[in-house]
């Protein structure tokens, strides 16, 4: 490459950096110049609702940063929810710390895979399974879910729980197949005309829940004894068009515990 040529090169990227550059500079001012719009805005917002009293906004380039405390974890994503709804906000920051009542783990655990029993009653109930866990308040809860309904009302539940500090959703969604609908029909028949399993499908609250990912079943709840898992394992075997099935049942203590959701 001649001097020539190296030094037009260095120019052209020269220029590119700078146009850069100007591009980032005027774009800053540009979002900044709303801040004040935004935190008068935001800040009315928060006032007009008593439970958002002790949260505090700031904004700076558009993005705007809520802190302060709320009572439930609800109302944290609340507030988040109607700082993004202001116009020209670019982004929010949720600082906000839940400071409201104080419940030991296994409790808020307990209270929380009751509501979730009952929250999912009827038909698409069967195919989705949700796995909770809590620590220090923050509730990990995994699964998949055939629709996203049962998934968002789950959501609800935890996020209106006194006691829950924080969350982390893993939750997915299956896609849509009507294969899989097929496949789920014929174990649902399979599992529950069984005349040891139908009586778990007495209870709303407490299937044998069947999950059906591109062909692949897998079986989750908790059963009364362990033939009762070994039955539903060679109904789900049997059935037509199941690329493998996984039994995932667990047998119930003698304390009545339940594991599965």
């Amino acid at each position: 490459m001649t001097k020539k040529n190296q030094s037009t090169r260095l120019a052209g990227t020269l220029l590119g950096v700078g146009l850069l550059s100007a591009t980032l500079a005027a774009q800053t001012p540009a979002a900044a110049r709303y801040d004040n719009p935004i935190q008068a805005t935001v800040a009315q917002k928060l006032a007009a609702k008593s439970r958002f009293s002790d949260v505090k906004a700031s904004v700076e380039d558009g993005i705007v940063t809520l802190t302060g405390t709320v009572d439930l974890y609800q109302r944290k994503l609340d507030a988040a929810k109607a700082a993004r709804k202001t116009a020209n906000v670019q982004g929010v920051r949720n600082l906000i710390t839940v400071a409201g009542a104080n419940v030991p783990d296994a409790q808020l655990e307990q209270k929380l895979a009751q509501k979730l029993r009952y929250v999912r009653v009827g038909y698409d109930n069967t195919f989705d399974y949700f796995a909770l866990a809590v620590k220090d308040g923050v509730v990990t809860v995994e699964g998949q879910d055939r629709t996203g309904i049962g998934r968002d009302e789950a959501m609800t539940e935890i996020a209106n729980m006194p006691g829950v500090k924080d969350v982390i959703e893993n939750i997915s969604v299956e896609p849509v197949s009507l294969f899989d609908d097929g496949l789920r029909l014929r174990a649902l028949r399979a599992i529950y005309r069984d005349p040891v399993l139908s009586k778990y499908a007495i209870d709303p609250a407490r299937p044998i829940r069947i999950i059906v990912s591109n062909g692949h079943v897998t079986l989750y709840g908790s059963v009364d004894s362990t033939m009762d898992k070994q039955v539903a394992g060679i109904r789900a075997n049997q059935l037509p068009g199941a690329f493998s099935v996984e039994n995932k049942l667990e047998v119930e203590s003698k304390s009545g515990s339940q594991p599965g959701l």
